[in-house]
């Protein structure tokens, strides 16, 4: 039923391949202000749902070809269908209530049903319906908002970086060597903040399905020896020895270090992990290792890349979480908890897997394999 404050008539589809089921149902339903949809048979029903998806599906379990069970399966199985609950309905009392909901049923009713037990469970499903359709209309906005400011912070926070830049090359006066530091420090932190927003962007649009991925061969060697060429001035200011190895590649096959990938995405993804290093090392080295497995019968072969450091490590604790989004780790140092987030989405974009060992105050190695072309 619908309240007073609904403007939307929720619409239930029965199927049954009994016509006389399907009046009653009809008659029941109506009777209490639904808009039902009558379907007798298990193919036209996929079809309906796909057309024009209910709010509830009652649901016959013994019908010819495409039984209930096969039905309430490739509907939970369909890709693009939003969460429709599905009320299984059946005259046999052998049927499986087990495997109905296995398959992905909501609820199950025996015929010839109690017309107050009928509504009753009609009521609760589409109340349930009712609620997650709200919360992820909630979800959607709050994605929103936060997409929306996070573009409105970068345009100002890049003008302050520019502006900072200038005033610390003295394009407008002469300042004095404390003033140049105070203008460093502000750089760095508006550098952090502006990093903290691209990163939060870029999980945003991967997330909405609003980032495509534009794939071409690419050289993870090097992607890797330009990134760490980039940072070698920042682990060269902490004494930390940064280093690419790819000692265990075969140096006479060129095809070792191509993958199919976005080699801007790949280019984030290492520069994520060997910063992360960077962050929570102050003594030793940081490692990025590079090897390949060969193909074998049904595999094309994997690249296995590793940033490994002697930093502080990861409490156990942290372990299992650390790839979540915003989940910050307990070092003082943790950021926003959207840069390992953000590197796990990259590499499963890429078929690959993630994972990470650490033990505290020996350092952490992340390890990272990717589908080799």
């Amino acid at each position: 039923m619908f309240s007073a404050t609904d403007t939307k008539v929720e619409k239930i589809l029965a199927v049954d391949d009994t016509p006389d089921n399907l009046f009653l149902l009809q008659t029941i339903l109506e009777i209490e202000g639904y808009e039902i949809d009558l379907v007798a048979d298990g193919v036209t029903a996929l079809k309906q749902v796909e057309e024009s998806p209910p709010d509830l599906i009652l649901l016959d379990v013994m019908m010819p070809g495409l039984d209930g069970y096969e039905v309430t399966r490739r509907i939970r199985n369909h890709p693009f269908l939003d969460y429709i609950p599905i009320l299984l309905l059946t005259a046999f009392h052998d049927v499986s209530v087990v495997e109905g909901l296995d398959a992905g049923a909501d609820d199950f009713i025996r015929k010839p049903f109690d017309q107050d037990e009928l509504l009753a469970r009609v009521r609760s499903l589409l109340r349930l319906k009712r609620s997650l359709d709200e919360q992820k209309k909630l979800f959607r906005q709050q994605e929103d908002f936060v997409l929306r400011l996070t573009h409105d912070l970068r345009t100002p926070l890049v003008a302050a970086d520019r502006m900072l830049n200038l005033f610390q090359q003295e394009t407008f006066c002469k300042i004095s060597a404390d003033m140049k530091q105070a203008i460093a420090a502000m750089i760095r932190s508006n550098q952090n903040l502006l990093d903290m927003v691209n990163t939060l962007l870029e999980v945003h649009r991967l997330e909405a399905g609003k980032k495509t991925l534009q794939f071409e061969n690419c050289n993870i060697c090097e992607i890797a020896t330009e990134v760490v060429e980039e940072l070698h001035a920042l682990a060269d200011e902490k004494e930390i020895l940064l280093k690419v190895d790819s000692s265990e590649l075969n140096q006479q096959d060129e095809n070792d270090c191509i993958i199919l990938g976005d080699r801007l995405e790949l280019r984030r993804l290492i520069s994520n992990l060997v910063g992360n290093a960077l962050k929570f090392t102050d003594t030793g080295s940081i490692t990025v290792r590079i090897s390949a497995t060969p193909p074998s019968s049904g595999d094309q072969g994997w690249i296995k890349l590793e940033v490994e450091d002697t930093g502080y490590g990861i409490a156990a604790d942290d372990l299992p979480t650390l790839f979540e989004r915003f989940r910050q780790g307990k070092n003082k140092r943790a950021g926003s908890g959207l840069g390992l987030h953000l590197s796990r989405r990259i590499v499963e974009l890429h078929g690959g897997t993630i994972e990470v060992t650490s033990e505290l105050g020996k350092g952490s190695v992340f390890t990272v394999h990717l589908p080799k072309k």
